[in-house]
């Protein structure tokens, strides 16, 4: 089976990635894969496999999890230690026809214990670290059964002891039932369970099926993303189709991400914004470590357009791109653009780009009051096509609230500009009188100060926008600089500069504005008191 026919039979049938390994190696069982750290589930496996080892862990895996007692249907919640056989646990209980529940480990005991809840008596897969976290929570009551990786816990059952259990046949959900369930950001309180089924995986693969047919040659992909978000269900299966030798990266460290590079030579990165943005100091090593990547890809959130330049002019490539997509969990892809390193420092970081090609999403803004939506009247963004998530789980009255027939709100507001370009200026939760685009403020005022390592504008006592800001290493930031480059907004008021270590931040790393603004409402009001 060639990746193209593989391609068109997930289109067809759908993305069912309990197969998906299988399917890989029936393409290419020698396409390697290179994790930076071992996994917890076969500590022995070591971090250089092949696609063929890779889908026969799965496999074995499926089997274990079989002789747990877990069935076709049911709902398999995942909540353990940040590592790649995060991956390959829900790929075995999507083998098995059960339906794959994925919680991020940057989730605190109390929002966990929460989706268990709602998920309604699932089984847990876990280990013995996110047991400690979880220690207060009845799981006894919660739950069908807990599964641990790796170590023993009374009351539980042990995946090492299922060892050597009999392989069972796979079993294919329906391509329009749950598959696979992961959760939003909880940007603004408690996450969303969004519901994907086969058919609307296999969807979203589209556009960037097209992307990556810009690299003519079989070289690395490297794939720094959370192992618990569907855009990883798209990187894995996207590159283990295309036959691409996979880099998966789970350490964040610039240092550390430095010497994976260099070993690896990557031609393509997918990686968080803010992990680009960690990861700048990289551009001035001497050793080059971006010298080998031809295409730069992030989702997730906007980018800094002074981010984007440095990464592309320290690439060697040949026209070296970055490709910016704009999209969420409910949505998946929904519009994009390429930048080139000539044009990448003078971009509008508003601008998020063009609806994807045929056979992707359809984006539309609708006017929030009644006039047509301009840049000077945005409206909100909307978002149709096949690929939308079903539903969220246990909140179908939510859900609805926000889909109106085939199109999704997705929070978001903005315009279009004549030729069609999509400008995100906001979500709309975070919007601040008197404030046009809270985000083209950092955008402009980032660009300007090279010392600023974050800066998050948040509504502050009587809704004043307040700049907060972190500095590279923590520094004291010049108040005379600040005050230059922010001499364009005088709506704002003075700066607050806090560790960047304090940001609180989503599992994608994104920073929880309302939260942060409500830890700076408490410091002003105990100040008072």
């Amino acid at each position: 089976m060639k990746g193209s026919t593989a391609y068109k039979s997930i289109l067809k049938r759908g993305l069912h990635i309990g197969l998906l390994p299988q399917m890989a190696a029936a393409v290419n069982p020698s396409t390697p894969i290179t994790l930076d750290h071992q996994l917890d589930v076969f500590p022995d496996a070591g971090r250089r496999l092949t696609v063929a080892q890779y889908a026969e862990y799965v496999d074995d895996l499926a089997a274990r999890l079989w002789a747990a007692g877990i069935r076709p249907g049911e709902r398999v919640v995942i909540y353990k230690t940040a590592n790649a056989d995060h991956w390959m646990i829900a790929a075995a209980v999507s083998r098995i026809g059960a339906v794959v529940v994925n919680l991020s480990p940057a989730l605190d005991a109390v929002t966990v214990a929460a989706l268990i809840e709602r998920a309604d008596q699932p089984s847990l897969v876990t280990d013995t670290a996110k047991l400690d976290i979880l220690a207060e929570i009845p799981l006894a009551d919660l739950t069908k059964r807990v599964v641990t990786v790796g170590g023993e816990r009374p009351g539980t059952t042990s995946l090492a002891l299922l060892a050597g259990s009999p392989r069972v046949a796979p079993v294919v959900r329906p391509i329009d039932e749950a598959a696979v369930i992961t959760h939003t950001s909880g940007t603004t309180g408690l996450p969303k369970l969004v519901v994907h089924t086969p058919r609307t995986q296999g969807l979203r693969l589209i556009p960037q099926w097209r992307l990556l047919s810009l690299m003519r040659k079989k070289e690395t992909v490297a794939i720094h993303v959370p192992f618990v978000h569907s855009r990883m269900v798209a990187a894995m299966s996207l590159a283990l189709l295309k036959e691409y030798p996979v880099l998966l990266m789970r350490e964040s460290d610039p240092a550390d991400v430095a010497e994976h590079l260099l070993a690896h030579r990557p031609a393509l990165i997918e990686a968080l914004p803010n992990s680009l943005m960690e990861w700048e100091p990289l551009t001035d090593d001497p050793r080059t470590p971006f010298a080998s990547v031809k295409v730069f890809s992030s989702t997730f959130d906007a980018i800094h357009p002074g981010t984007m330049s440095k990464l592309l002019n320290s690439s060697h490539r040949r026209g070296a791109l970055f490709f910016q997509i704009y999209g969420q969990s409910e949505v998946g892809p929904a519009a994009g653009r390429a930048y080139l390193r000539h044009s990448a420092h003078k971009a509008n970081g508003r601008c998020v780009g063009w609806a994807m090609p045929l056979g992707a999403a359809k984006v539309r803004v609708v006017s929030r009051d009644g006039r047509p939506p301009s840049e000077t009247n945005p409206g909100s963004i909307e978002v149709a096509w096949d690929g939308l998530a079903k539903t969220y789980f246990a909140e179908q009255d939510r859900y609805d609230t926000n889909r109106n027939g085939d199109w999704w709100r997705t929070g978001d507001v903005g315009y279009r500009t004549r030729l069609g370009c999509l400008h995100m200026l906001d979500r709309e939760v975070d919007m601040i009188p008197g404030v046009r685009s809270s985000l083209e403020i950092e955008d402009v005022v980032l660009s300007k100060l090279s010392e600023l390592s974050e800066l998050v504008v948040v509504p502050g006592p009587d809704s004043q926008p307040v700049p907060v800001i972190c500095t590279v290493d923590d520094k004291p930031l010049d108040p005379q600089r600040w005050r230059a480059a922010a001499a364009a907004f005088p709506q704002l008021a003075d700066p607050v500069q806090i560790p960047q270590a304090d940001l609180p931040r989503t599992a994608t790393l994104k920073v929880q504005r309302l939260a942060l603004a409500r830890r700076l409402e408490k410091q002003w009001e105990d100040k008072q008191d």
